[in-house]
């Protein structure tokens, strides 16, 4: 099931944050550091809590949410790339899976929204 790979895809890329921010030594850049922990942790998080809603419509908000923190993680992955605070290698593992986990999240919300609307 396409959900249980995002559970298991976040989970892995959370823990690829975690790690990355942990290895950070530029103090100057730590609102940056602190901005991608927040926002790379946050998609696992909110499809965890997709897999407890109430409805399909509160299933495909946190799974929009979630979508959303993908974005903004892609930009602070991009940004701290292009400015020299994280390696290519690293960049690129994280970008690919970020970029795994935003095509599930398109296409998990694409098709709980087609099911809603055939209803």
């Amino acid at each position: 099931m396409e959900e249980n790979k995002l559970v298991e895809l976040s989970f892995e890329f959370a823990k690829l944050i975690v790690n990355l921010v942990d290895n950070f030594n530029a103090p100057k850049s730590s609102y940056m550091i602190n901005q991608l922990a927040r926002t790379g942790t946050s998609i696992g998080a909110n499809i965890h809590e997709a897999q407890y809603a109430h409805s399909k419509a509160d299933f495909t908000a946190k799974l929009e949410i979630a979508l959303k923190e993908a974005n903004e993680t892609s930009y602070c992955l991009q940004l701290m790339f292009e400015t020299g605070r994280l390696e290519e290698t690293d960049f690129k593992r994280a970008e690919k899976l970020c970029g795994n986990i935003r095509r599930l999240l398109i296409a998990s919300c694409r098709t709980v929204k087609s099911k809603m609307e055939n209803k």
